[in-house]
């Protein structure tokens, strides 16, 4: 029995019922990184050692009857999550040797649910890109065609997760960094409200966009992550006080009396044929269930990319300030100044995305061009908040694709730095508002590449978003579908 290849609520039942230990579970998938890991290339560090430990804690737990949530279970998280029992780089030179010292507090919740830590997944560094390529130490592949990006910026927790080599992972989501990826690779991928996950520990891109969220096999799965993930933190100051449902309790029901808007501007010119034929599938799908649609607008919609490239950059060159060659990461030894310390240590250590994007936030927050800049994009936000208010107020859910196309091939938009940002368009929006949203598997392109449908809520329905996926996963039957990797 090839265990590593079950979901996460699978592999639970099973322990639950003595078919297999802790130490078992986590030796197959161990063996399932050593086979596949020289192609995927998803984990930046991997405690092997570390998670044998825990597995064999986890079996101990479960034999005195106090097994958690997810005891026993194996799972990674992105490189951009505090641990202190392995590196955090987020992907950068910067931090290539830092370890924190303290945990996030998602990574403690997984631990006290009694998960097992695999290791730490590659990423775009500090979170920056739509493809991981700009990854400082490895670039992850698409299981599904290794020539093929995994999606950015959490390229390989998706990787890991349709690879078989964790059963769940975690992600964070700035502008589309889990649904995006998961889209690519064939994943379940959720982000939830901005405030519902806790972002203590979580390395800081912008503020006000960035949220944490699974990356899953099926819905149920994303479900149990949730359950354990969500909730009030007092170390967060961005945490909401408001008590989170069992997301498991609808999941089986039908969506008769759910109404579902279709953005008008969601389904424009630059959709791939194929991934509008895939969805609109899944739309007939999400019909049989019980459904029923309406045409919605987002009348701001063109302005997302414009204003989401203004206020993360700014963002992100407040929060990079603190990478200075004096507190902690990489510091360049040989400059003889203080100023020469700064701009050799910055110039070094960076890579040249999140250089570029430094620089475009520094020049929207500079003296004369905020107001015009930073400020502008602020109010046009708010606009997009309320275009999703109006369009909630006459639907449950919305719909559309996540990724204009399939997963493109290594290198091809390396240097074109705008046809990537644009690659998030149909994402960007979900963060400037703060609502939740998912990706669910769809179908597949005719090359054989995994397409999602996305759906996305008003603020703290992931209740919702998880029923209606549930009932487009029971008849997409997309899961138990594996990419071939040698």
């Amino acid at each position: 029995m090839e265990y590593f290849s079950l979901t996460l609520h699978e592999a639970l039942r099973r322990l639950d019922a003595g078919e297999i230990s802790s130490v078992g579970l986590t030796e197959s998938v161990l063996a399932r990184i050593d086979q596949v890991e020289p192609t995927v290339r998803a984990y930046l560090t991997l405690d092997r050692e570390g998670a044998l430990r825990q597995a064999e804690q986890a079996d101990i737990a479960r034999g005195r009857g106090q097994a958690g949530p997810l005891c026993g279970i194996p799972l990674a998280i992105k490189d951009a999550f505090c641990t202190t029992t392995m590196p955090t780089t987020c992907g950068s030179r910067m931090l290539e040797h830092f370890v924190a010292p303290y945990d996030a507090t998602v990574v403690t919740k997984l631990a006290q649910a009694g998960s097992v830590l695999l290791g730490k997944l590659a990423l775009d560094e500090f979170a920056m890109g739509s493809t991981s390529e700009h990854c400082a130490f490895k670039v992850p592949r698409n299981p599904w065609n290794p020539d093929c990006v995994a999606g950015g910026s959490s390229g390989g927790s998706a990787a890991a997760v349709a690879a078989d080599e964790c059963f769940a992972s975690l992600g964070s989501d700035t502008g589309g960094s889990i649904r995006q990826p998961a889209s690519l690779c064939g994943t379940v991928g959720m982000k939830p409200t901005y405030g519902r996950v806790s972002r203590n520990g979580l390395v800081a891109f912008a503020s006000s966009l960035d949220q944490v969220g699974p990356l899953t096999k099926d819905v149920r799965d994303c479900a149990l992550m949730m359950n354990v993930i969500s909730g009030y933190d007092p170390l967060d100051s961005t945490s909401i006080d408001r008590p989170a449902p069992d997301y498991l309790a609808s999941l089986q029901d039908g969506l008769k009396g759910v109404t579902i808007g279709v953005p008008r501007e969601y389904f424009s010119q630059g959709l791939d044929p194929e991934v509008d034929q895939v969805v609109r599938r899944g739309m007939d799908m999400l019909k049989e269930a019980g459904a029923t649609f309406v045409e919605v607008s987002l009348p701001h919609t063109d302005y997302c990319v414009a204003v989401f490239y203004l206020i993360a950059p700014a963002e992100a060159s407040s929060n990079l300030a603190r990478f200075d060659g004096i507190c902690y990461g990489f510091r360049d030894r040989s400059a003889d100044t203080l100023s020469e310390l700064y701009n050799r240590t910055r110039s070094l250590g960076f890579g040249d995305e999140v250089k570029r994007r430094i620089l475009i936030g520094t020049y929207a927050l500079s003296s004369g061009y905020y107001d015009a800049f930073y400020k502008k994009a602020s109010q046009v936000r708010t606009l997009i908040k309320e275009d999703f208010a109006r369009a909630f107020a006459s639907c449950d859910l919305m719909v559309s694709p996540v990724v204009p196309t399939p997963a493109w091939k290594l290198g091809d938009k390396a240097d074109d730095p705008l046809a990537l940002y644009l690659s998030d368009i149909l994402t960007l929006s979900a963060n400037l508002a703060g609502i939740p949203g998912m990706s669910v598997p769809c179908g597949f392109s005719s090359a054989g590449l995994p397409i999602g449908m996305q759906l996305q809520a008003a603020h703290f329905n992931e209740a919702a978003l998880l029923r209606a996926a549930c009932n487009l996963e029971l008849r997409a039957g997309v899961v138990g579908r594996k990419p071939v990797l040698v």
